[in-house]
């Protein structure tokens, strides 16, 4: 009895030194500083993990990798070590102006489950542009004011308080942009969008998820393939498009186009630009607008319903309204197919 107490105790000793011999994944496996030296470009590469870019003060610059096995495996230092000798192109360097990062699997037959998930977060001076890509992980960049590319295979993108050219695109997580500036185009091939507080010429496309829309200004266009768009405080002007979700636009102050192939539209107007063109195939229209407006009305559906137009010159009956209010101005064109339409004035 006594020699299994020992034998047992032993084993759980080695277990738990094996355990504590493990590399804790939270904690950078390796950190280079760049302090204080001339950075104007970042190079991101890995195959499986994650890529974050962050601006700060230019003595603050640095590279930290974080490795996890795949597979819930976990490793020590000195196997993770063996592994990236035997296994990886591994590479954290400047080159000239540049600041690289790259993780490449030598083999590409390379079992998965073997492998290893190796991320970088690089924090770089504020002024540097960059190209990102990852196969799978996902993508952060924060507080830069050079142009930005980045792309990943299948993580979710997340931008916030960039100000310089976005080109970003997944081929399937979601896409979250926040107080950005300049030229903005983003994509995923079926994730959901959101974009609040940024200005310029924004362009997003998801190919299946939602759009999120909240305080944007300058030239926007926003399509998805089949989810629901909603949109409040936008100036400017809007393009949004949706193969057979809901639209909800709220508090537009600008010119709009929007159409559906199918949801029901909901779309409130408080300062009127340019023009109102409105399209769905066979849900219902309800439209509101300003109150005292001079309009260019060409309105038609199942039914379409308005209140008391006064100062109105033009044709009305159940399903179509042609014609000028208050003397003409903005073009007003709704088409609800087989829909109703439902105009107000406030």
């Amino acid at each position: 009895m006594k020699k299994y107490l020992f034998l047992l105790l032993a084993a759980s000793a080695t277990y738990f030194n094996t355990k504590a011999q493990a590399y804790n994944s939270d904690e950078p496996f390796l950190i280079k500083t760049f302090a204080n030296t001339a950075v104007k470009n970042v190079e991101v590469s890995t195959s499986g993990g994650s890529i974050s870019v962050a601006g700060v003060n230019p003595s603050e610059t640095r590279v930290e990798v974080y490795i996890n096995g795949n597979n819930d495996r976990k490793l020590t230092r000195d196997e993770i070590q063996q592994i990236l000798n035997e296994n990886y192109e591994f590479t954290v360097a400047q080159d000239g102006d540049k600041i690289v990062a790259k993780a490449k699997q030598k083999d590409r037959n390379m079992s998965w489950k073997k492998g290893i998930s190796i991320s970088f977060r690089v924090f770089a001076p504020k002024a540097v542009s960059t190209d990102l890509a990852t196969s799978g992980g996902s993508i952060k960049l924060s507080d830069l004011t050079g142009n930005q590319k980045f792309a990943t295979s299948g993580g979710s993108l997340k931008v916030e308080n960039i100000d310089g050219k976005i080109d970003g695109n997944t081929s399937g997580g979601s896409i979250n942009v926040s107080n950005s500036h300049n030229d903005i185009n983003l994509s995923t091939s079926g994730g959901s969008i959101e974009a609040s507080k940024c200005d310029g010429k924004i362009k997003l496309a998801t190919s299946g998820g939602s759009l999120k829309l909240e305080e944007l200004n300058g030239t926007i266009e926003a399509n998805t393939s089949g989810g629901s768009i909603r949109a409040n405080n936008i100036q400017g002007s809007l393009s949004t498009h949706t193969s057979g979700g809901s639209v909800r636009l709220e508090n537009l102050s600008c010119s709009v186009d929007a159409s559906t192939s199918g949801g029901s539209m909901s779309v409130d107007v408080t300062k009127l630009g340019e023009f109102v063109r409105l399209s769905n195939s066979g849900g219902n229209i309800d439209l509101t607008l300003p109150k005292g407006s001079g309009l260019n009305l060409r309105l038609s559906g199942n039914k379409v319903n308005t209140v008391a137009l006064s100062n109105f010159s033009g044709s009305v009956d159940d399903d179509n309204v042609n014609g000028t209010l208050n003397g003409g101005g903005t073009e007003v064109v709704v088409r609800a197919g087989s829909g109703k339409i439902n105009l107000s004035l406030q």
